[in-house]
């Protein structure tokens, strides 16, 4: 832990101290990333079940900083079933997009890295751990197997780039050896019109600044399922919209789901999103997942007190109230993580002295439904295996 002043501020030689030794470690996972010809049989895995689609398990992900390491997910797992719609709700900061990001192997390097723990995406025939897998393989796997919705779509288009292009590129970058250029161009249009927007021609030839925020992230959709990949990562996609687009696009997700049978993972702070389109909902918060479940169990019985008090937050219609419940206190450091239950702070429903104690572990509630906290210790179920988890 870096010695910080009585002000609270690092000195210049300790900043220096700690930025000399995180150059030390990123250049070693960096290496890892960018080598050459690694034989397959080194990033190969099995799926722990094949009809999962994708497996996190136990991924640690970190910021490497000049002030200390940023522990932004720290020991997250779960599972994408194969055809369904997995949300990963949380406030800000909470590890979401990070996770995110750390399946498409798009972190921000050399500084954020995946330290430990597995992705494993299954391709069909084979499945590929990504934590292991070079940059040079990881390239093709975007697009084709798993793609992503970026939260911003103004930011995320390019602007001296006509919409055509954008879409040309990717379809040109995975399958563009089998086709010509107005094969390619005919495609793209195909994949306008089917993320509803009329005029596609006429948009095939603008710039992302003559679109409103709808049309964008229609566009963004577009270029995400030119390759009909196996897994849509949908990271914030309705934040910057408005609530009659929002609805549109959710609406747009599911049909084009079912149209292409992929999987969706969501990514929102929006309860109201996750009760419309997750078959599965995941909640983290401080970089952990505090409870997991189907979408039915985490509405109909929320468990953690973060997930009651998610739940509390959001305004009902038909109930006046004369304030809305906002959960109290703030999320820890996460450079400077507590070694007890990370909510415990801000808890209202303290269970007593223990817990004081380490972090609580994972209590099945039923089969699917998951919680780590201590007022459950003592009602662990059967896993439906046969044995307790």
């Amino acid at each position: 832990m870096a010695k910080k002043k009585e002000t609270g501020y690092l000195s210049a030689k300790e900043s220096r101290r700690i930025a000399k030794a995180n150059r030390k470690i990123t250049d070693e996972f960096e290496k890892k990333y960018k080598r050459k010809n690694v034989p397959e049989s080194e990033y190969l895995t099995e799926m722990h079940d094949k009809s999962n689609v994708l497996e996190i398990d136990d991924l640690h992900t970190y910021f490497f900083t000049d002030v200390g390491t940023s522990k932004a997910v720290d020991g997250v797992s779960f599972e994408v079933p194969q055809g369904k719609t997995v949300g990963v709700v949380g406030e800000s900061g909470c590890g979401k997009s990070v996770t995110s990001l750390s399946v498409m192997q798009l972190l921000q390097r050399p500084q954020g890295q995946i330290v430990s723990g597995s992705i494993r995406l299954n391709l069909g025939d084979k499945a590929y751990d990504v934590t292991n897998t070079p940059i040079e393989v990881m390239q093709k796997l975007r697009g084709n197997f798993v793609s992503m919705v970026f939260q911003e779509p103004m930011t995320s288009l390019n602007p001296v780039f006509r919409i055509g292009d954008q879409i040309d590129e990717v379809i040109e970058l995975h399958e563009g050896q089998h086709m010509t250029k107005e094969e390619i161009k005919a495609r793209s249009i195909e994949m306008l019109e089917l993320v509803g927007i009329a005029n596609s021609e006429g948009v095939y030839k603008m710039y992302p600044h003559e679109l409103s925020g709808g049309m964008r992230q229609r566009v963004m959709i577009a270029i995400a399922l030119a390759c009909s990949p196996r897994l849509i990562i949908a990271d914030e996609p309705t934040t910057a919209l408005d609530v009659t687009i929002q609805a549109q696009i959710l609406d747009l997700f599911r049909s084009l789901k079912d149209r292409i049978n992929s999987s969706i993972m969501i990514i929102t702070h929006d309860l109201g999103v996750i009760a419309e389109m997750a078959d599965y909902v995941v909640v983290m918060y401080a970089g952990r997942v505090v409870e997991k479940g189907t979408a039915e169990e985490i509405f109909a019985h929320p468990a953690h007190p973060y997930t009651i008090g998610l739940m509390a937050s959001k305004p009902v219609v038909g109930k006046k109230v004369d304030k809305l419940y906002s959960i109290p206190g703030k999320v820890p450091n996460p450079i400077n993580m507590p070694d007890y239950c990370y909510f415990r702070d801000r808890c209202e429903m303290k269970c007593g002295p223990e817990c004081d104690g380490e972090y609580p572990h994972e209590i099945s509630l039923s089969p699917t439904h998951k919680v780590s906290c201590y007022r459950f210790y003592g009602q662990q179920v059967s896993d439906g295996k046969g044995g307790e988890q």
